[in-house]
């Protein structure tokens, strides 16, 4: 694939040894505060202080740790560029792997296991690498950049992303943008005349998260008795009505760029109400054209024969950006007069532009080191550590890229079973991450 890099060899050994060691820290994050970035964000801070930054480890709570350093760049007018990836994982079964999660070990097929393998330690491994061969090679990029390893990505982010941009917003002073996860990666897809075809979507946009906490009231009473206003029937109408609800189609700019390019790639006209002629390229939009609300989790009663007053659910929701209003308009009709709503967690959509410089200068790196790939826009289905920087100017995007071969399902495999990266779609992300961050 592509153009030789700048980057100097060892940077390409330590890309490989800096994702295993940092998979060997077992950062679980299991919510409700129980976590340990700590071991992880010493040894990032180590491995900044060796190619001369001053980076500063901050906690909210003992063992949920950030580190933040700064690199001056060559042109003191430009505006910094913040780069952050998450420390902390989602839990793993070892029992259900293949291998010990936290091993990080290589197979002779080239691939590196384990438990954040791509979400994000890759990443994560990746900045460290860059800066200190940047460091050897004495280059510097032309933004100031700030770097954070950040905590609590994987659960509401209040020892992490919050945390930072809440109280110590100072770090960030004059980051107009931020790079971080899921963007940048190869999706395959066929083609209209049926080769493969290389896709890379780039992140310039997140629906909005909206957890909520379903409520309902009743009479108790004794099962064995007629009983019209029993909490548990309430709630479980309203659920079965926001599960079977179709949300109505959103097009948003950026979903709008993504399909319109897909569309041309494939061959067909661009189709927002009918995806097929994508391919398999549809994932990427499917899941981004509308509001969504997926209960999951219902709770009431606590014997058979007796008829609770109280019962809950909660619904995982997600918003477009602008589709706010008739995300509550609509969940005030489906919960009804019986049940009420309220937000368990909150975070706004997130779009940014895709002619801006920044996601200019991202294609371009993509297109230096695969020149018969295509990178386009899309918007996330989730969230990321981008939300919460947003009320401080941030301009978010998705980018952590890796070269992945057919069939490798990235999706799948991230927060999945058997989590897992080629070594050298690993070394193919360092350089084109690197040619990016010097330019941008």
């Amino acid at each position: 694939m592509g153009a030789v890099s700048a980057l100097d060899t060892k940077a390409f050994e330590e890309v490989v040894e800096f994702t295993r060691d940092l998979i060997r820290f077992d950062t679980t994050n299991r919510g409700g505060g129980d976590g340990d970035e700590r071991a992880a964000a010493e040894y990032a801070a180590v491995k900044l202080s060796e190619a001369g930054l001053d980076p500063v480890i901050l906690e909210k709570a003992p063992n949920r740790s950030n580190v933040v350093a700064r690199l001056e760049g060559t042109d003191p007018d430009a505006p910094a560029l913040l780069v952050h990836g998450h420390l902390d994982v989602v839990p793993a079964e070892a029992a259900d792997w293949s291998v010990d999660p936290f091993s990080g070990e290589i197979d002779a097929d080239g691939m590196l296991w384990g438990r954040g393998a791509i979400d994000m330690k890759s990443m994560n491994a990746m900045m460290l690498a860059a800066v200190r061969s940047w460091a050897r090679e004495e280059v510097r990029p032309r933004r100031s950049i700030v770097f954070a390893f950040i905590a609590d990505e994987e659960a509401e982010a209040d020892y992490g992303s919050r945390f930072l941009a809440a109280e110590h917003p100072e770090y960030f002073d004059d980051c107009t943008e931020g790079v971080s996860e899921s963007g940048g990666f190869t999706f395959h897809s066929t083609s209209a005349s049926g080769d493969d075809m290389r896709i890379y979507p780039i992140a310039a946009g997140e629906r909005g998260t909206a957890w909520l906490e379903l409520t309902a009231r009743g009479r108790a009473g004794h099962a064995s008795k007629a009983n019209p206003d029993n909490a548990v029937s309430k709630l479980a109408a309203a659920v079965a009505r926001i599960g079977a609800h179709r949300w109505p189609l959103r097009v948003t700019p950026v979903v709008e760029a993504a399909v319109r390019e897909l569309a041309a790639l494939h061959g067909v006209e661009p189709d927002f109400t009918d995806l097929s002629g994508l391919g398999e390229a549809a994932q990427l939009v499917e899941s981004t054209l509308r509001n969504s609300a997926n209960p999951t989790i219902m709770q009431a009663g606590y014997k058979i024969n007796v008829i609770p007053e109280h019962a809950r659910a909660e619904v995982d929701g997600r918003v477009v950006p602008g589709g706010e209003a008739e995300f509550e308009a609509t969940l005030d009709e489906l919960c009804g007069p019986d049940v009420a709503w309220r937000y368990a967690h909150r975070d706004e959509p997130l779009m940014s532009p895709v002619d801006s410089p920044t996601f200019r200068a991202m294609r371009e790196a993509i297109k230096k080191f695969d020149p018969e790939g295509h990178p386009v826009p899309f918007c996330m289905s989730g969230g990321t550590d981008a939300k919460p920087f947003t009320p401080l100017g941030i301009t978010g995007y998705g980018f952590s890229p890796l070269g992945l071969p057919p069939g490798f399902g990235y999706g799948r495999l991230a927060h999945g079973v058997d989590e897992r990266v080629p070594v050298e779609g690993l070394r193919f992300g360092l350089r084109v991450l690197d040619d990016f961050l010097l330019k941008a």
